[in-house]
């Protein structure tokens, strides 16, 4: 029988005496003590974090930019040497190319005015969205007020907006909390645009859920997806207001996939059940008509990414948008089949 193990002695550390009143122990630099469990986020919101510096020259802008020189030279080249030749056989071919030469640069100007004007507004609506965030976390009542009335700008041309406009300049001067003021703007303006956005995203799932189902193809599944994807983009950020052109709708295509990877993970959860039991209903019947739910639900994510970051207010009083408001009916579909 073992024996019971004996008693042993421990010496306890001294207490330390309690900080005098009148003395507070110094933080390190960059620590903030905060009383409420809340505002640990508010207190990492907006913190730094450290990027790696570029090591060595970008060489991949040098090359790019060398090899863009390089063709427009010789694309010039080539034009001067065609007109040169064409006075040469006969004074008035040379008069016409000319003439054509400077219509193509007046329609080039025009290309890249539209195109800095399109970048432009989208970074006037991000430029709105920040500012609004920004007052929420401080409280400003000042930019809330700044912010109503840049969104307010933003739709002025909208004659069907012009009453909602009318009854925000009635409450401009109220004594109103910045989330009441930003979320009666939020309502007056942009209800009417959110639902034409969610009807848009409705709409291309289910196009797109249809055509993956019947096309006898995968390469045309794959090319229709890619023009759903782009006309959505287009369709959300003209019913925002923005007018996208080319590298505008290149940049409002990274903002989308990159809130669509961002959030991907957190709207996975949202009727996630709902979803697979109707896409594996589906996907028993028919392997295609499986595939064009499958399509359709992606599209759908895809929309409601364009439409975060197409509008010009986060989502305050008016409920985010889920992927089965917009896609339900598709998934009732898939189910019912």
């Amino acid at each position: 029988m073992s024996q019971p193990p004996k008693p042993r002695a421990f010496r306890l550390p001294a207490e330390q005496p309690p900080p005098s009143p009148g003395t507070e122990t110094p933080l390190p630099d960059g620590v903030r003590v905060v009383e409420q469990p809340f505002e640990i986020v508010d207190a990492a919101d907006g913190v730094p974090v450290p990027v790696a510096p570029r090591s060595g020259p970008p060489w991949g802008a040098l090359l790019l930019s060398a090899l863009g020189g390089l063709a427009s030279l010789g694309i010039g080249l080539a034009v001067e040497r065609l007109i040169a030749d064409l006075f040469s056989a006969a004074p008035w071919l040379g008069a016409v190319a000319l003439a054509l030469l400077g219509l193509a640069a007046v329609a080039l100007l025009a290309l890249v005015w539209r195109e800095l004007a399109g970048v432009l507004r989208e970074r006037r609506i991000e430029a709105i969205r920040e500012a609004a965030l920004e007052a929420l976390s401080a409280r400003d009542h000042t930019a809330a007020k700044a912010v109503v009335r840049d969104v307010a700008a933003l739709y002025a041309d909208r004659p069907g907006l012009a009453a909602a406009r009318g009854r925000l300049d009635t409450v401009a001067e109220a004594i109103l909390d910045v989330e009441d003021r930003l979320g009666i703007a939020e309502h007056e303006l942009l209800g009417s645009l959110d639902r034409m956005a969610k009807a848009a995203v409705a709409d291309a799932a289910k196009q797109v859920s249809a055509v993956t189902a019947l096309s006898p193809r995968a390469i045309v599944d794959v090319a229709f997806v890619v023009f759903a994807a782009v006309r959505l983009l287009r369709r959300v950020a003209t019913i925002y207001g923005g007018r996208p052109g080319l590298f505008g709708f290149l940049r409002l295509a990274r903002a989308a996939f990159a809130h669509l990877a961002v959030t991907g993970g957190v709207a996975v959860g949202d009727s996630l059940i709902q979803q697979v039991l109707g896409l594996g209903l589906a996907a028993r019947i028919s392997a295609k008509l499986g595939e064009g739910v499958l399509n359709g639900l992606m599209t759908a994510r895809f929309g409601l990414a364009a439409l975060a970051v197409c509008r010009p207010l986060p989502f305050l009083r008016e409920p985010a948008p889920r992927l089965g408001d917009v896609a339900g009916e598709l998934i009732r579909t898939g189910e019912g089949e």
